[in-house]
């Protein structure tokens, strides 16, 4: 439970919905700086979320999104099903299209290859119970590769070192950058195409010298990374698909 400001009662974390006999959970934040009330579904996770202005009183809010029940089940039917790590599904890697096999019960590395047919793979072997696991752990590791690689080659042109690289699987941001200089990054970066996990090592790397978004900060992120645009673009049109993978 959360106290919000100008109320003695605290918000609920969340409310339930119910519409055509499905129930769905709705997350309850209260904003302070919000202007008006507003229902979101994320297309990237299908998190639904109420959010409430300070002034606001709850049961307004709850109101609203019990007459929005149809809307919300609409948004939900036309978000894409999520794929899991499972044999035989198809997921990218650095961009490209990768059939997951098992490899049988002997347990081994985790490693991605091509077929005798030509046909990308990750192959996984050991207990197919496990195989979501080994494939997330691969991918992490895959991941955690590439960022090192991207950023050490960034700082190493800008004269400013990180002091520290992380990952996480964030569904609000790609990456960040604290004024102690750790870099953190989602790891579904190595799901993307090597351009633009490029461009977000760099676009972290260049809060390193400038810790806003200003002019000055977009000309460090472009000299790092000329295809800043490009990736950009693509992130905007792809990279809430990245999020249904596992």
């Amino acid at each position: 439970m959360r106290f919000s400001l100008f109320r003695r009662k605290p918000d609920p974390d969340a409310i339930e919905v119910v519409h055509a006999g499905a129930r769905y959970s709705v997350a309850v934040r209260r904003r302070t700086t919000a202007k008006r009330l507003t229902l979101r579904v994320s297309q990237a996770t299908g998190e639904i979320t109420l959010t409430l202005p300070g002034r606001l009183d709850f049961a307004t809010g709850r109101s609203f999104a019990e007459q929005h029940g149809g809307w919300i089940a609409a948004r939900l039917a036309k978000r894409p099903q999520g794929v899991p790590f499972v044999a035989g599904a198809s997921i990218p890697l650095r961009g490209v299209p990768h059939r997951i096999q098992h490899g049988g019960p002997a347990r081994g590395l985790t490693r991605a290859l091509l077929t005798p047919a030509g046909e990308p793979v990750i192959l996984v072997g050991g207990d197919e119970a496990h195989t979501a696991r080994r494939v997330a752990d691969f991918l992490r590791r895959e991941a955690f590769a590439d960022l090192e690689r991207a950023v050490l080659a960034h700082t190493a042109t800008l004269g400013i070192p990180a002091r520290k690289i992380t990952l996480r699987d964030t569904t609000s941001r790609w990456g960040s950058c604290s004024a102690k200089g750790h870099l953190s990054f989602s790891w579904r970066l190595i799901l993307a195409p090597p351009a633009v996990l490029d461009y977000l090592a760099a676009h972290e790397v260049a809060h390193l010298k400038e810790m806003n978004h200003s002019a000055r900060f977009w000309a460090v992120t472009r000299r790092l990374c000329p295809g800043t645009d490009a990736a950009e673009h693509w992130l905007k049109r792809h990279g809430a698909s990245l999020h249904l993978y596992g």
